[in-house]
C-alpha cells in the first residue's frame, strides 16, 4: 500500500524527542499513516522524521508558521498533493509564559493568542474542509489546564487557550456530522519531557522526589490517548478528554 493510499496525520507542533508532538507522531506512524512534522524548526523535525523513519515509519518535514495564513494553507495543498487524503490533524503547539498581569505587554498577549487560538482557527478551517470532502479524518487540539481556568499569572495563555477550546467546539458540531471527528484534549499536569527538565528544573527534582517513576504524564501514554480518540467508531466519539498523572489535584 502506498502513502497515497494509507494517508497521512499532520502533526503540528513538533519538538523535542520528549515531548508530546513527537510522541504523537510515532504513534501515528506505527498505525501505518505518513506523518507530517509541522513546526518552525527544521532541525529539530528532521531529527524526529529520522527517528521514525529508523523505526520503520514514513514521515516528512513542513517548517510552519501557524500564524501565518498563507503558510497554513500552502502546507495542507502539498499534504494533499503527496499524501492524500489526510486522515489526520494533530493541534500541539506550545506557547505557555507566565507573567503577572501588570507585566504583560500587549505584543506578548496577541503573540500568544496568535499561535494557540488564530492559529487553531486556521488550522481548523483547512483541516475540516479538506477532510470532510475526502470522506472524514480526525482534528485534535492538544489542550491544558488554562483551557478551563485562568491560573495566577496566565491570563495571556488562559485567553488563548479558551479560545481555541471554543474553536473545537464549534468545529465539532459543525463538522461532526460530515464525518470529521473533532477532539479537545486537555493535558493537565507536568509533562515528563525536555521542556519542564530543563526549563522547571526544581519542580522536576520535586516531582521525583515523590519516588514513584510516573509522577508526570508520560509523553507516550499521551500520545496512546490520541490515537485512541483518532480510532474511535463515530458511534461513539469523545468530544473532550482529560489527562493527568495520579498525583495531580483537580
Amino acid at each position: 500500500m502506498t502513502d497515497r493510499e494509507q494517508g497521512s496525520a499532520i502533526i503540528i507542533g513538533v519538538g523535542a524527542e520528549r515531548g508530546t508532538g513527537a510522541a504523537v507522531a510515532r504513534r501515528f506512524a506505527a498505525g501505518g499513516l505518513h506523518t507530517v512534522l509541522a513546526g518552525r524548526t527544521e532541525e529539530r523535525l528532521e531529527e524526529r522524521r529520522d527517528e521514525i523513519i529508523a523505526a520503520g515509519g514514513s514521515a516528512s518535514v513542513h517548517v510552519l508558521d501557524v500564524r501565518k495564513e498563507d503558510e497554513v494553507t500552502a502546507m495542507f495543498d502539498a499534504v494533499e498533493a503527496a499524501h492524500a487524503p489526510i486522515k489526520n490533524v494533530t493541534f500541539n503547539p506550545g506557547a505557555n509564559v507566565r507573567h503577572p498581569l501588570a507585566e504583560t505587554e500587549a505584543w506578548l498577549f496577541e503573540h500568544l493568542w496568535r499561535v494557540s487560538c488564530f492559529g487553531g482557527f486556521l488550522v481548523s478551517r483547512e483541516a475540516t474542509r479538506r477532510m470532510a470532502a475526502a470522506g472524514g479524518g480526525s482534528l485534535l487540539f492538544t489542550g491544558a489546564t488554562g483551557s478551563l481556568r485562568g491560573a495566577n499569572g496566565h491570563a495571556a495563555f488562559a485567553a488563548a487557550k479558551a479560545g481555541l477550546r471554543m474553536v473545537a467546539q464549534s468545529a465539532a458540531r459543525e463538522y461532526g456530522p460530515k464525518g470529521v471527528h473533532v477532539a479537545h484534549i486537555i493535558v493537565d499536569g507536568a509533562i515528563d519531557g525536555e521542556k519542564i527538565r530543563q526549563g522547571f528544573a526544581e519542580r522536576a527534582e520535586e516531582l521525583d522526589a515523590m519516588g514513584q517513576a510516573d509522577n508526570m504524564l508520560d509523553p507516550d501514554a499521551i500520545a496512546e490517548a490520541f490515537w485512541q480518540v483518532h480510532a474511535q467508531p463515530r458511534s461513539a466519539w469523545t468530544h473532550e478528554l482529560d489527562l493527568r498523572p495520579w498525583t495531580e489535584k483537580f
